[in-house]
């Protein structure tokens, strides 16, 4: 006998990132993922005593069809041990079927604590969502594409934001409603300090140009040729793991298998030799174009274009 299945049977909830009352791209990316997960409701989750902007803003986005607003200020600095409590709450008091995150350093705090307060496996950074239980991750620095299916009652993931195309921010009509959670039992992370970089550059991860230095930069002080050309170009800036562990630039600047991936329509790479961790972070680039003084370098394997040459003498020219 065939059972016929509500088409709420399965429900996501997708925990937003947010400032000063925006909506994270990476979140955009997340609700088109849930949308492809199945075609029941969407739930948005904005935490945050401080977020009622940023909840209404999750309320417009297309093919949301909830918003929950936590407005205790014990999230507001998303310290893993309450939002992962926060999610434990609202999965037992809803049901979700799914659970996702950015695949973020924020998203990649709470989101394995949550996954083991749930007694599920995580399945992290995620490219391609094939059925309701089976999605496509990157594996070997991004070598290698492998195929997950999960058995867990709650499937929890993070998404790579520059897979999935962004949500429409404008066109949803959801409702925006109350949440709580319970507070997280025994010791907890203090949040103590942001420390924030102010820059009128583009946000790295969602910026439409990027130009990126690595060891060959040689110092601190030369990436501010990059700072200048960025500037003329309307680009982020960003960096090898080689040039953020050498001390020229700080760690929010890294790409790569360990830092943050990038997918502008312009990737220029400058003194960058293109190792494998690096590329896991920005193959996906609509053009790459490369400046360096070693034709055997792997950066040109990768490269649509590249600029054998010194580039203490190319950049400024």
């Amino acid at each position: 006998m065939f059972q016929r299945v509500s088409r709420r049977a399965f429900s996501v909830l997708v925990v937003a990132e947010h400032e000063a009352g925006k909506i994270g791209q990476g979140t955009l990316a997340a609700v088109t993922a849930a949308k492809q997960i199945n075609s029941g409701p969407v739930t948005v989750l904005v935490a945050g005593s401080d977020a009622a902007a940023a909840a209404e803003a999750a309320g417009k986005i297309s093919g949301v069809d909830n918003v929950l607003h936590a407005k205790d200020a014990k999230y507001d600095h998303a310290v893993a041990e309450q939002v992962s409590a926060l999610l434990v709450s609202l999965q037992k008091a809803n049901n979700y079927t799914h659970i996702l995150g950015t695949a973020s350093n924020e998203g990649k705090n709470f989101i394995p604590r949550a996954a083991a307060l749930l007694d599920a496996q995580p399945i992290s950074d995620i490219v391609s969502v094939v059925s309701a239980d089976t999605f496509v991750r990157p594996v070997y620095a991004g070598n290698a594409l492998a195929t997950v299916q999960s058995t867990d009652a709650v499937k929890i993931l993070t998404v790579r934001p520059t897979a999935f195309e962004k949500a429409a921010a404008e066109g949803g009509s959801a409702a925006v409603a109350e949440a709580s959670g319970e507070t997280a039992s025994g010791p907890a992370s203090t949040w103590k300090e942001d420390q924030i970089v102010k820059s009128d550059r583009p946000d790295l991860g969602s910026a439409k140009r990027v130009v990126a230095g690595g060891r060959g930069m040689k110092s601190g002080e030369n990436f501010e040729m990059l700072y200048k050309l960025a500037d003329k170009m309307g680009a982020a800036v960003g960096a090898s793991r080689a040039a953020v562990d050498a001390g020229f630039v700080p760690n929010e600047l890294q790409i790569g298998q360990t830092g943050k991936v990038v997918a502008p329509e312009l990737y220029l790479a400058v003194g960058l030799s293109g190792a494998v961790q690096h590329l896991a972070g920005m193959k996906d680039s609509k053009v790459i174009t490369c400046i360096n003084k070693d034709p055997e370098a792997p950066i040109f394997q990768v490269s649509d274009y590249g600029l054998e040459g010194d580039l203490f003498k190319e950049v400024p020219a």
